[in-house]
Formats: C-alpha cells, sequence, structure tokens
C-alpha cells in the first residue's frame, strides 16, 4: 500500500510538472512576468528600507544642523574625511551614477556592494556640516550597488542584468520622491538620450510602485508643492510658456557646464583628492559666514516650499547653483536633483515678475523643467510634475520640460549618458556618443 501510494504521488508531481511546462511553452510572458514579479518584490523591500533609512537618517541630519550652527566649522575636516575614504576605499566606485549608466550600457564586473554605505556616509556627513547637496545620486548609487549583488544568484543574463540595475534605479528614484511613475521613467529614459528601453518597462514600473509602498509603510513622509491657480492655456500663455522653457533649458545648460569646469578645476589645480573637499569646505564656510543665512545649504527644502507661496528674490537660484556646484565638484557626495528642484523653483518663481502667470504655476514648472534639461529626460520629469503638481497643470509642465530638454544642448550632469537619437538632425554625427566625450 505504502509503495503504490509513493507512485501515485510520483506520478501526479510529474503530470504537473509537464502541465506546467506545456503552459510555459505555450505562454512565454507567464514565466517572465513571475521571475520579474519575484525580483522586484525583493528590490521593493530592500530599496524601500533603504530609502526609508537614508530619508529618516538624512532628517536627523538636517533638523541637527540647523539647531546647531557650530557645527559648519566642522565642514572643510568632514570633506577631508570623506576625500580620503573615497581616495583610499572607493576609487571602484567613485564615479557613482555614471558607474551606474557604464553597467547598464555595458554590463561588467559587479558594483561593489561597499559603494551603497560609502556613498550613504558620505552623504549624511555631507549634509550634516553644511554642503550644498541632493539625495537622488545616494538613493540610485545605494540602490544600484544592493540590486547588482542579486544577478549572480539569480543567473541573469547581460541584458537582464541591466534590466535589474533599470529596476533599481526606477525604485530608488520613485522611493526617495514618492514619484514611483516618474522613477520607472527615468530608469529607462536616464542612460540612453533619445530612445526609451521598454523590455525593461514592466520590471521598472513593478520594482518603483513597490519601493514606494515600501518606503511609505515605514512611515517617512514627503514634501507636498501646491500648486493653486492654473490658468486655461491659451495662444500668449503659450508663448509665455514656451520663454520660460528656454530660460530653463539655458539655466540646466549653465548648471551642467559649471559642474564640468569646477570638477576639471579642482583636479587640475588640487593634486591630493582629499584635499579638494577640504577647499571646496572652505569655500562654502567663507560664503555661510559673510551672507548670515543657511538658505542655500543641504537640501533647501523650506526655500523650495516658500517659492511656491511668495516671489524668490532673483537670485537665489544663482547662489544655489553656484553653492551645489563647489559641493560636488570639490568631491562630496550626495545627489544634484534636489539643488536642481530649487534652483528651477526659484528661477521659475522669480521669472513671475517679468512673465505674467502665477509664480506658483511658474515655479512648478521650473522645478521640473531644469531637472529635464540637466538630465535629458523630459518624459520622467513630465510624469514626475503630474504626480507632484496635479493633472491640472499637465500640459504647462509638458511643455516647459520638452523645451527645457531641447534648449539644454548636448549637455548632461551624467557625463557617461550616451546618445541614440541627438535633438536635432544636424548633431547626427553624435549619435552613439557619450556626453563626456563631446
Amino acid at each position: 500500500m505504502p509503495v503504490h501510494k509513493h507512485h501515485t504521488t510520483a506520478a501526479f508531481s510529474r503530470k504537473i510538472f509537464i502541465r506546467f511546462r506545456l503552459l510555459f511553452r505555450r505562454y512565454p510572458l507567464v514565466p517572465y512576468l513571475l521571475r520579474w514579479v519575484l525580483i522586484c518584490l525583493i528590490l521593493g523591500l530592500l530599496i524601500g528600507s533603504a530609502a526609508a533609512f537614508f530619508l529618516q537618517t538624512l532628517q536627523w541630519a538636517t533638523t541637527f544642523r540647523e539647531k546647531h550652527h557650530w557645527i559648519l566649522f566642522l565642514l572643510p575636516a568632514g570633506g577631508f574625511l570623506v576625500g580620503w575614504l573615497y581616495n583610499r576605499y572607493g576609487k571602484s566606485v567613485a564615479s557613482g551614477n555614471n558607474l551606474l549608466i557604464d553597467t547598464i550600457l555595458e554590463p561588467g564586473k559587479t558594483i561593489p556592494f561597499k559603494m551603497a554605505p560609502m556613498v550613504y556616509a558620505g552623504t549624511i556627513i555631507t549634509h550634516l556640516l553644511g554642503g550644498s547637496a541632493g539625495r537622488e545620486g545616494t538613493a540610485l548609487q545605494m540602490a544600484g550597488a544592493i540590486a547588482d549583488q542579486l544577478h549572480k544568484p539569480f543567473k541573469l543574463s547581460k541584458e537582464d542584468r541591466s534590466t535589474l540595475l533599470i529596476a533599481a534605479v526606477a525604485a530608488g528614484f520613485g522611493a526617495v520622491f514618492g514619484t514611483p511613475l516618474a522613477g520607472a521613467l527615468f530608469g529607462i529614459e536616464f542612460f540612453l538620450l533619445g530612445r526609451l528601453r521598454y523590455q525593461a518597462l514592466f520590471p521598472a514600473v513593478m520594482a518603483a510602485v513597490l519601493a514606494d509602498l515600501v518606503t511609505r509603510a515605514w512611515g517617512v513622509p514627503h514634501t507636498h508643492y501646491p500648486i493653486g491657480i492654473v490658468p486655461s492655456l491659451s495662444f500668449s500663455t503659450l508663448i509665455f510658456v514656451l520663454i520660460a522653457g528656454i530660460l530653463f533649458g539655458w539655466c540646466a545648460a549653465l548648471f551642467s557646464k559649471a559642474m564640468d569646469y569646477c570638477s576639471t578645476s579642482f583636479r587640475k589645480y588640487i593634486a591630493y583628492p582629499p584635499f579638494r573637499p577640504v577647499a571646496g569646505g572652505l569655500l562654502i564656510l567663507l560664503f555661510v559666514w559673510y551672507s548670515g543665512t543657511t538658505k542655500y545649504i543641504g537640501l533647501g527644502i523650506p526655500a523650495i516650499v516658500s517659492a511656491f507661496d511668495t516671489t524668490a528674490m532673483p537670485y537665489d537660484f544663482a547662489l544655489k547653483m553656484l553653492l551645489t556646484v563647489i559641493t560636488l565638484s570639490a568631491g562630496f557626495k550626495g545627489g544634484e536633483v534636489t539643488p536642481l528642484f530649487f534652483i528651477g523653483a526659484t528661477l521659475g518663481s522669480a521669472l513671475s515678475l517679468m512673465i505674467p502667470l502665477p509664480h506658483a504655476l511658474l515655479a512648478g514648472m521650473g522645478f521640473v523643467a531644469v531637472f529635464a534639461g540637466a538630465t535629458n529626460t523630459p518624459l520622467a520629469c513630465t510624469m514626475m510634475g503630474i504626480e507632484l503638481f496635479g493633472m491640472e497643470c499637465g500640459v504647462y509642465i509638458a511643455l516647459a520640460c520638452v523645451v527645457a530638454y531641447l534648449c539644454s544642448g548636448n549637455n548632461s550632469i551624467y557625463s557617461s549618458q550616451q546618445i541614440d537619437t541627438p535633438k536635432h538632425r544636424r548633431f547626427g554625427h553624435l549619435s552613439g556618443k557619450r556626453i563626456q566625450d563631446l
């Protein structure tokens, strides 16, 4: 009797196995979906939790700094520490987001896991001591370093490994800003100018949504930016939007060029890498000392919110750009995106002095349009504007992002970004080149 039962169970198992194999052969999309759902569940849990921890500790660092301004005097020393750590232990991960882009385009060695703790520590030190930086770069690098450790256990091909990293970038972006759809689009748009990798769309959307849910489940709030009045679109308002978009694009190009120029200058005139952030820290400290304000250091979230409430000063965007360029090009860690939000929102708000559109609407347009121009991601930034500000201003947001993208030229804060389809046919000879090679 037990033998008969054993044979019956074995036969039943074989029958089930054969049925599943036939099902998978007939519907090959089923195993694909199941596999990526499993991978994205893991990514969502790990990256969403890491983003929540990062955002909470970043908030603590910001609060502590604003209550204890004496800590700003430690910025040069903190810069030396960050520079020394990366010079001693982090040369293989020093290129940050550009390493992610290089690996997506041409998968090679596994991204070292040490990228995650190193960029996290460097960013917290930067914000705690008063550097002007963001958080997107840290979130993306942490996500990429965590995710790339999974490609060997899951035996992923080179193409699937690229998809894994795209999904990780989408998850990190969506979780840190609370914009999962924008995160998904950013993941498939940011590494290749002019072409989208649609085969990565499902993993990118799934990972971004799950990571955002996990981050919210940890009780991490996101900042809201209300836009009250949205006028109906007309020929006159369309012209004003185009003018604003051109200015946002030029601003984005200026930021990218300034980052490249200052990074080159620090490397040229200061040979020992740990001394570069020391010099940058001294410059920032002198600025804060003589200006008497901490408005332009850190993330600058209060100033961004204020730009939606009242008209910003015409010089706010320039001062934030100056301090951010010094901070990041000197070797401090963080990201460029939140400072770009600050720059765009304050520039847009100030433009209401000349352009007859509501200052909050112009602030929202600048918030995402300068970012679109600096990263060449107009679709992701349009979706981000819709997620943050609502569908009512969607047309204004989309036009501003697309015009800024076109007018920013062949520039990007991501120097490893590859051009697939140039912005204009007269630049057709640039197809296949990297931004850093132009």
